[in-house]
């Protein structure tokens, strides 16, 4: 049975990995914790989460319960997400991570970290998502320079950082499929007179409103035809379903960064 300890215990993602571990085989809750000044640190976490008295209350921070667990499940913010790492990597305890709005500087911190232990590190959990980094790659290398190539994504008016994660690892994937430089042809906005659309761009859109899950949409435009692959996520079970699905996987392998294509056995 794998131990499991749940970083942002009172988020959104927090509460949903609570629950999908409570159902799910192989794996169980032994800790959970949140930042130091949160108002829930001391609180029967499955009271908080509205699973009833578990009897674990939730720690002011992640060396309290480290002791406890095979692996970390942080889905918090993306300068926590380090700190957390860096921790677990001290006492060799894998690490499974769904944050982003990572800084060039803080990938590179994760990666030397990983040398230390295990890390599964992706912007998006759910097994469509993570199909659609393969299928879109294909499709760019297919097409080639004929086509012109946009993203657009659609999220809750409380994300923070944007484009999305997952939208940057798609840019990413089609600018290598495509032989381009992301940093040279990334275009994250248009307003005024911009001339015309150069045909090596990749265009990444962000929308936020409402209670949007997460909408991805990568177009190819060509002339006179058009593609379209859109991910639709309902509900936030898939990224949590993902994540469990890292955490069994990753108490098994051996130091270094891994992502969800590694887990599903995509690549």
């Amino acid at each position: 049975m794998v131990k499991a300890i749940v970083a942002g215990a009172a988020g959104r993602m927090g509460g949903r990995i609570i629950h999908t571990i409570q159902q799910a085989d192989g794996i169980s809750l032994v800790a959970v914790f949140e930042r130091a000044d949160h108002p829930a640190v001391g609180a029967d976490v499955g009271e908080l989460v509205g699973l009833g008295s578990l009897g674990i209350n939730v720690a002011p921070d992640l060396k309290s319960v480290l002791d406890r667990g095979d692996v970390v499940v942080d889905f918090t913010y993306h300068e926590a997400s380090v700190e957390h790492l860096g921790q677990a990597a001290e006492a060799r305890k894998p690490v499974v991570i769904g944050t982003t709005g990572f800084s060039s500087a803080e990938i590179e911190t994760v990666q030397t970290l990983a040398r230390k232990t295990p890390c599964v590190l992706a912007p998006n959990m759910s097994m469509g998502v993570n199909l659609m980094f393969k299928v879109v790659t294909d499709m760019a290398q297919a097409l080639g320079d004929g086509f012109d190539v946009e993203i657009i994504e659609a999220h809750h008016h409380h994300k923070k950082d944007a484009p999305s994660g997952t939208a940057v690892k798609l840019a990413q994937n089609l600018a290598a499929a495509l032989g381009r430089d992301l940093e040279q042809v990334g275009v994250y906005e248009r307003k005024g007179l911009i001339g015309e659309r150069r045909s090596e761009e990749i265009g990444i859109q962000t929308i936020r409103g409402g209670d949007i899950v997460g909408e991805h949409t990568v177009l190819f435009a060509g002339v006179g035809e058009r593609l379209e692959l859109t991910h639709r996520a309902h509900s936030r079970d898939n990224f949590a379903r993902g994540a469990v699905k890292a955490a069994l996987w990753v108490v098994a392998q051996p130091p270094g960064l891994y992502d969800m294509q590694h887990v599903l056995g995509l690549k």
